[in-house]
């Protein structure tokens, strides 16, 4: 028998903040994140912004208690940033830590921070070879767990802008199925020289704030984040007498193989993934209550998802917004961010703001929530499209 996926923990760093508290409060006063880079010398610094987090690899070493002189990327200091406030947050001890609990962590970028800071300089400068090991999205799942002195099942994965979407769909099935009773899920990347370049070389970076859904929106806009939540067995939460915040009641995943990059125009990717999600959670598109949409303010995921919604929805879309053009595209992190803004939603019975939307598309006919809205919510549904057509949903809902 499938066993019940709980949530009983939640931690993000974010450039609206540096906790679930106070990612909430920028959220519900529509306080922005985005900023020009000052973290970063790059050539773009002034023609394009991101959502970045202002703190330093130094500052959040110091944060950490970690030695000035360390191994770890920006990469890994955000997840143990976010891990840490999760881990407390589900009040696991340090005995369940290293016995029974274990992490399922996404990453696009790893530690490429490190990688093209010291690339030349291998050969010659031997204290920067430390960095080499920690490259791969693998090593920083790892620095994580050994932060943390965690010992059970330790896992990585990439697909792209959904990667943190799958970890927590790994993690989930990890649970249901019965192999595991708690695991914790998520995802971080920070931003680099690297994404920037590629991001720019395709054309597709806002030199302004983003406009998801806008017809006149030009791009996305980048950011870094990192975000976990703690999945467990309800048999779990409750033998620890823990609370639980929220269930994860349905998840899919579909990849309609369509292009590299691009979704296909009639979302048939999306429309799967939400299909499959809502097929396991045991609901109908009309027990959605709110929409945290992938949004990213490119001209093609904004129509082709809008297309998606509505062929699974109809006319009578849901409440739907993108909470990108706070945090800017997080990448790998993403999903991992805004499912924890989906069970903020729940908790707070709010519907969060699509900022920058002021034209409909020409092409479909819903329109985002562009203020707060209060209300009750007892599911919610959040997207991540990848790369390569990897398209993921996560459906929240109220533990009743």
């Amino acid at each position: 028998m499938r066993r019940k996926v709980v949530i009983t923990g939640a931690g993000i760093i974010s450039s609206i903040g540096n906790s679930v508290e106070a990612n909430f409060y920028a959220l519900a006063h529509k306080k922005a994140g985005l900023t020009r880079i000052s973290n970063i010398d790059t050539a773009h610094a002034n023609n394009i912004k991101v959502g970045e987090i202002k703190l330093t690899n130094a500052e959040l070493s110091k944060l950490l208690h970690l030695r000035s002189l360390n191994a770890y990327s920006r990469t890994a200091l955000l997840g143990i940033m976010a891990a840490q406030e999760a881990i407390a947050n589900a009040r696991l001890s340090k005995k369940l830590l290293t016995s029974n609990v274990g992490v399922v962590m996404a990453s696009s970028v790893g530690g490429m921070d490190m990688t093209e800071r010291y690339f030349y300089e291998y050969a010659t400068n031997e204290s920067a070879r430390r960095y080499i090991t920690t490259h791969n999205i693998g090593d920083v799942t790892h620095q994580i767990a050994d932060y943390f002195r965690i010992k059970g099942l330790v896992t990585s994965l990439s697909t792209a802008c959904s990667s943190s979407a799958n970890a927590i769909i790994t993690a989930a099935e990890l649970i249901a199925s019965g192999r595991a009773d708690c695991l914790i899920a998520g995802g971080a990347d920070a931003l680099s020289k690297f994404t920037i370049n590629g991001f720019n070389s395709l054309m597709i970076l806002s030199d302004s704030d983003c406009a998801p859904f806008d017809q006149n929106r030009k791009g996305l806009n980048l950011g870094e984040a990192a975000a976990f939540i703690v999945l467990e067995s309800e048999e779990s939460a409750k033998a620890r007498k823990v609370p639980i915040k929220a269930v994860l009641k349905g998840w899919g995943n579909a990849n309609d193989a369509y292009h590299q990059t691009a979704s296909s125009a009639d979302g048939e990717g999306a429309y799967l993934a939400m299909q499959k999600a809502l097929t396991v959670a045991g609901l109908e598109p009309k027990d959605i209550d709110y929409i945290n949409a992938h949004g990213t303010a490119t001209p093609n995921n904004d129509l082709s998802e809008s297309r998606a919604l509505i062929r699974l929805f109809g006319e009578e879309v849901p409440d739907f917004s993108s909470t990108k053009p706070y945090t800017g595209h997080t990448l790998a992190a993403a999903s991992a961010v805004e499912a924890v803004f989906s069970l903020l939603s729940l908790r707070n019975g709010v519907v969060f703001a699509n900022l920058n939307y002021h034209t409909p598309m020409e092409e479909v006919s819903i329109r985002p929530e562009t203020k707060l809205k209060h209300k009750s919510i007892n599911n919610v549904l959040s997207n991540s499209f990848g790369f390569g057509g990897n398209c993921s949903t996560l459906v929240f809902s109220k533990n009743r």
